[in-house]
């Protein structure tokens, strides 16, 4: 058995049984109508199990669906940045995480578009307990991140995570995404976690220096933006009871409730912003500085790339001119967006709790805020 068995997405050869599997599931069975709308189902499930490998089953099918969800429930996505990297690379794209599957699995349709390496994503071993879906995310090429154990279980998990993403990439030349926080953001403030920085650094041989190493990842940061957030109704009462300083318990099927209006929710324009290689070398983090110092600044600037290549759309210019009741961005949104969004307030949220329409109009706004203090 390999340490990775307990974390790692199929190999090629256990696809063929796996996808059979699945097919007998009416929820596979539901997605997979959904990517072919105009076929049968035995001729939908005909071109499933002639799928080889994960590539396959990526390329010729999970891509048709996200496709349909764009086409249906989004103005199209747009996208920067990717060109300038290289075809036959693997990166570690480290992004910000707003929808459970939809980021990683635009980004890999992006990337089969244009003829890159897909990724292979972390995911949270609380959003597969459900057996379907665990096979799912492994025909996506999913691995899990275990979000639930004593501290010493904790770190041996974060070691074998840290030594599977330089497995990957170093050695399958395989790419990584994962998010730049634990869990997605809810406020709409992009942060990157320290923490995620030395978990990657785990897997570092003694004898080589950290930025070296994470160079040698090819960290490549990502930003992702959605014109309207599908699940912002959804993420309140979160926000509202860290406002109120509360402890938040999730429902039963809150985060598989989420997954659905993530996908069939109006999303409006998407855009995803791939940026450059970061150059970890002493100019900008400085060798003297200590292993949080460094790893800090590498925060720093991962985060400046996603505030600053965030596309900022109406939605985000209005929040902020409503939140600090403001006319300073009115040149970005005429009078009709601004009341389709006040209507979108109205339905989500109680008006005269002021406490939740500020969280609420903080989640668009925040993107605004970080671009300013980047500028």
């Amino acid at each position: 058995m390999s340490v990775f068995d307990s974390i790692r997405p199929y190999h090629d050869s256990e696809v063929k049984e796996a996808l059979e599997i699945s097919m007998q599931h009416p929820m596979i069975k539901a997605l997979v109508r959904f990517a072919f709308p105009e076929l049968s189902l035995e001729e939908i499930k005909n071109k499933v199990l002639a799928c080889k490998s994960i590539y396959d089953f990526q390329a010729n099918i999970l891509y048709h669906a996200v496709a349909q969800i764009i086409q249906r429930s989004s103005d199209g996505i747009t996208t920067s940045g990717f060109d300038a990297l290289e075809k036959d690379e693997s990166y570690l794209f480290i992004s910000n995480h707003r929808d459970i599957i939809l980021d990683t699995s635009l980004l890999n349709c992006i990337l089969i578009d244009k003829k890159m390496i897909t990724t292979t994503s972390a995911i949270g071993d609380n959003l597969v307990q459900k057996p379907f879906m665990m096979r799912l995310s492994r025909l996506n090429r999913n691995f899990l991140v275990k979000r639930s154990a004593s501290p010493r279980q904790l770190l041996q998990d974060s070691q074998i995570l840290s030594s599977f993403i330089q497995e990957s990439i170093l050695k399958d030349n395989r790419s990584v995404w994962i998010a730049q926080r634990e869990g997605r953001t809810k406020d709409g403030d992009d942060r990157t976690q320290q923490g995620i920085l030395k978990m990657l650094a785990m897997a570092k041989p003694k004898e080589q220096d950290l930025l070296a190493y994470l160079y040698n990842l090819k960290i490549v940061p990502i930003s992702i933006s959605y014109e309207f957030d599908p699940t912002d109704r959804l993420k309140m009462p979160e926000l509202l009871a860290k406002a109120y300083e509360e402890e938040y318990i999730k429902t039963a099927n809150e985060d598989f409730n989420t997954i659905l209006h993530g996908a069939t929710g109006n999303k409006g324009r998407i855009h995803m912003a791939a940026g450059e290689v970061l150059r970890l070398d002493i100019n900008n983090v400085g060798l003297d500085s200590s292993i949080n110092e460094q790893l800090d600044i590498i925060a720093k600037q991962i985060d400046h790339f996603i505030h600053q290549e965030f596309k900022l759309w109406p939605s985000n210019y209005i929040a902020y001119d409503l939140i600090f009741e403001t006319n300073k961005y009115a040149a970005f949104y005429d009078e009709k967006q601004k009341r389709q969004f006040e209507r979108r307030i109205t339905r989500r949220v109680d008006k005269t709790n002021d406490i939740a329409l500020e969280n609420f109009l903080l989640m668009y706004a925040n993107p605004v805020i970080n671009k300013e203090n980047k500028q």
